[in-house]
């Protein structure tokens, strides 16, 4: 399977399940931005249920700006909120320590470009999971995509679909009950090592 995504903050196991299953990746870098999406927004499992945390960004409506040309605000210090909301949510994850100072630099060192943040975001995970994953990028933009497995809408969270993955333990399922399809973090500080292996077990057609 050959497919296209949208580089996202911390995509979700959808995008991580199509990612470690296919034989070639491409990643968008030609299109225009747009609000609403996982670009700059990924959801986890915090004591009150799901929580998004949201990366501002420089963007005006006026002008159609390309995604790579998108900027971080980084006078709203989300940076700090952000790490702090993982620390209260995933703290008492069993993998949580594990995987923290892999992590951490992300958000301690002020980023410029959103696109070019989310691509450090994925090369972390990638050695936090401890594979290799070679990625193209565009270098146009298409509409309509024949060669490859289009999962560009996937980025739009009005258009999300529902998936049902396999429950694994999460920190507040007994309060919440089990939550599918959360940022990848979710995943990898609940299980760990054995992320990939789950992610290779799950149905995404």
């Amino acid at each position: 399977m050959n497919i296209l995504l949208n580089p996202t903050y911390f995509a979700n196991i959808l995008h991580w399940c199509a990612l470690v299953k296919s034989n070639q990746v491409s990643f968008e870098v030609c299109d225009s931005y747009q609000k609403q999406t996982y670009r700059n927004r990924t959801h986890i499992y915090s004591a009150n249920g799901t929580l998004a945390l949201s990366i501002p960004v420089v963007y005006s409506q006026n002008n159609r700006q390309m995604y790579r040309d998108i900027e971080i605000y980084n006078n709203d210090k989300w940076q700090n909120v952000h790490w702090k909301s993982l620390i209260s949510a995933y703290g008492a994850s069993p993998f949580f320590e594990f995987y923290k100072d892999d992590l951490a630099p992300l958000f301690h060192t002020k980023q410029k470009f959103l696109m070019d943040f989310n691509f450090k975001c994925f090369e972390t995970l990638l050695h936090c999971l401890d594979i290799e994953i070679d990625y193209l990028k565009t270098t146009s933009f298409e509409r309509e995509i024949t060669q490859n497995k289009d999962m560009r809408d996937c980025t739009n969270v009005r258009k999300e679909k529902q998936y049902n993955f396999v429950n694994y333990t999460q920190v507040f399922e007994k309060k919440h009950g089990f939550i599918s399809n959360l940022s990848i973090l979710d995943l990898l500080f609940n299980e760990g090592p054995n992320t990939v292996m789950y992610l290779n077990n799950q149905s995404i057609s």
